[in-house]
């Protein structure tokens, strides 16, 4: 690998960051579909293994398709190294099996991500990890809900659903403070429009699922960090667990990457307009959006994110009590004609969906009351789609209600 990546500026690094081309030249990353891989000598295959020369040995460990995602996507975000994982979730257990042992705890924002809460909340309590879930945005209770046993600080920004934002800097002097390290989950932000590592993030998770590979066709996650963390504590883990990345689910993410900060911008664009329409409309209760002025922490995610708000929003309806609130949501939903109702996000295509009832339907209705997700709330990712279009959509299935 050359060192232009360090000095290639950001559209560049997505196109041409990559392991070297093989003996036939190709310009396309080839796809690498191999299991295992021919040693020269014995010498050199027990060398490979043990780490001692670099090399591919086994398809669990490594692949040359796997690397070129990895090298972009470090390139992308700023880091030195970078691994990468069959999901975004698995690439959470990657971290904090490769973090934390007994006895340690981690402090989160409560308005992350569903599965995200659980795993830290109640599957890594099995195993002697304590967690603790503030709020996104108040620095004074991530300050004072640290420990002395506190190795982990976890934040999403913006979070899923809420478009909550967190100041990176402020967490990451706290970090610091208190012997931790910060993780920062950029999935709805990426790299195109936000850099944690430059504001002092210490690894950055993805789920490559979503805007990465920006079409929802495969399954991805990554870490971004030093190589030191990548080498010494996300690799072993790797090798033992096996949440391999698929060489080509790999490649079409890679591939993705090359046109992620053109479908970023576009879709922010339209997902700031139409989060506008929104919040004007009567049966509209409010609109979650970091673009828009009336979002709580509107400066701070414009100095963070570029002066763009991402791509996705969430907005509540008009209604009363959650039961009703609940079947005004399912009708307003299944009242959609060109728009998908999908639990994915990052699709060239518009998603909706229903958080309480999916991406954070296994949350008891208290940890969801808690973390701000009502019955009344519809996320929705923002495609490509002509604006016109998602606008008439949305207002024929308001229309119903």
């Amino acid at each position: 690998m050359s060192d232009k990546p360090a000095v290639w500026q950001r559209d560049t690094q997505a196109v041409r960051a990559a392991v070297p081309a093989s003996q036939y030249g190709e310009n396309s990353e080839a796809l690498f579909l191999t299991s295992g891989y021919v040693q020269s000598s014995a010498e050199s295959a027990a060398a490979r293994f043990a780490g001692e020369e670099e090399g591919f040995t086994y398809g669990r460990y490594g692949n040359p398709t796997v690397a070129s995602f990895e090298k972009r996507l470090a390139a992308m975000e700023g880091t030195p190294a970078a691994i990468s994982t069959a999901s975004g979730m698995s690439a959470i257990l990657m971290m904090c099996m490769g973090l934390l042992q007994a006895g340690d705890h981690v402090l989160a924002s409560k308005s992350m991500f569903g599965s995200t809460i659980k795993l830290i909340g109640s599957d890594l309590a099995k195993f002697g990890v304590t967690s603790t879930f503030v709020a996104q945005a108040d620095i004074d209770a991530w300050r004072q809900a640290i420990k002395p046993n506190t190795r982990l600080l976890f934040a999403e920004t913006p979070t899923n659903p809420l478009t909550e934002v967190c100041d990176i800097a402020a967490l990451s002097d706290l970090a610091r403070s208190a012997g931790a390290w910060l993780a920062v989950d950029n999935c709805f932000a990426t790299p195109a429009l936000q850099r944690p590592f430059e504001r002092g993030a210490d690894i950055i998770v993805h789920s490559g699922t979503k805007f990465l590979d920006g079409q929802g066709r495969v399954m991805a996650g990554a870490l971004c960090a030093t190589e030191e963390l990548v080498t010494q504590k996300f690799l072993p883990i790797l090798k033992s667990a096996g949440m391999t990345l698929a060489p080509f689910n790999a490649w079409v993410v890679l591939k993705g990457l090359e046109t992620l900060s053109l479908r970023m911008k576009a879709q922010s664009d339209r997902a700031l307009a139409l989060a506008r329409w929104l919040e004007n409309r009567s049966d509209v209760a409010r609109v979650y959006y970091p673009g828009l002025p009336s979002h709580p922490q509107h400066t701070l995610a414009m100095s963070q994110m570029g002066g763009e708000g991402g791509a996705v929003l969430s907005f509540e309806l008009i209604g009363s009590d959650k039961d009703e609130a609940r079947q005004r949501s399912f009708a307003f939903l299944n009242a959609l004609q060109t728009l998908s109702l999908c639990t994915n996000l990052g699709d060239t295509k518009t998603l909706c969906a229903h958080p309480a009832s999916t991406s954070h339907g296994r949350l008891t209705e208290a940890q969801r009351q808690d973390s701000g997700i009502t019955q009344s709330m519809i996320r929705v990712s923002v495609g490509l789609e002509d604006l016109l279009d998602i606008k008439a959509d949305f207002d024929q299935a308001l229309a119903t209600l």
